[in-house]
C-alpha cells in the first residue's frame, strides 16, 4: 500500500477465514497499536480480551453468529472507572475510545495481511457472563481476525458510500 487511503479503499470486511493461526509476532503487532491509539485526554481505558483457544471460541460463537470461523477475535472493551468525562453533559468516552482502538486494530490487519470484521452484533450480557468480566469492563465490539479464506470477498455494499453533498451537513 502507497498510502492510508489506499489501505482504507483496499480494506473490507472478512466473513470467511482460513484455519491457519495467526502468529504471535503479527498479534504483537496488532496489541501496539491498541496500545498507542489516541484516546480521550489520553486517559487509555481500552482494554482487550484476546481469544484463541478452541474452547473459548466456541464462547464467543454462542454470543454472535459472526466469528465466521476466525481463529482470533479481540473482545475490545473499556474500563468505565478510567473514561474521560465530558465536563458539560458528564458523556463518557468509552466507546468512542474502544472504537478508535478497534479502527486502529483493523487497518493494521489490513496492513500486514490479515482480515478483519468489525462486531457489534453480539449478546452483550452473555460475552459478560461467560469471559467474567467485571461491572466496570463495556464490551464495545468484537473483532475477528484472520487470514482471509480462498473465497472471501467483499460484500456487495462494501463501495456504496455517501457522496460528499449526502455527507457534509450545511
Amino acid at each position: 500500500m502507497n498510502s492510508f487511503k489506499d489501505l482504507a479503499i483496499a480494506r473490507y470486511s472478512v466473513r470467511s477465514y482460513d484455519k491457519a493461526p495467526v502468529e504471535q509476532e503479527k498479534i504483537d503487532r496488532l496489541l501496539e497499536v491498541t496500545r498507542i491509539a489516541p484516546t480521550a485526554k489520553n486517559q487509555q481505558p481500552q482494554r482487550l480480551l484476546i481469544v484463541t483457544d478452541p474452547e473459548k471460541l466456541t464462547l464467543i460463537d454462542e454470543c454472535t453468529p459472526c466469528r465466521y470461523g476466525a481463529p482470533l477475535v479481540f473482545i475490545v472493551c473499556y474500563d468505565a472507572t478510567s473514561c474521560w468525562v465530558r465536563p458539560l453533559d458528564n458523556e463518557n468516552s468509552g466507546v468512542v475510545d474502544a472504537s478508535i482502538v478497534t479502527t486502529h486494530l483493523m487497518f493494521e490487519a489490513a496492513d500486514i495481511g490479515l482480515g478483519s470484521v468489525w462486531v457489534m452484533n453480539f449478546d452483550a450480557a452473555m460475552l459478560r457472563k461467560l469471559f467474567k468480566l467485571p461491572d466496570n469492563i463495556v464490551p464495545v465490539a468484537l473483532l475477528p481476525v484472520g487470514y482471509p479464506a480462498s473465497d472471501a470477498k467483499p460484500s456487495p455494499r462494501h463501495e456504496a458510500s455517501l457522496s460528499l453533498s449526502e455527507l457534509l451537513l450545511s
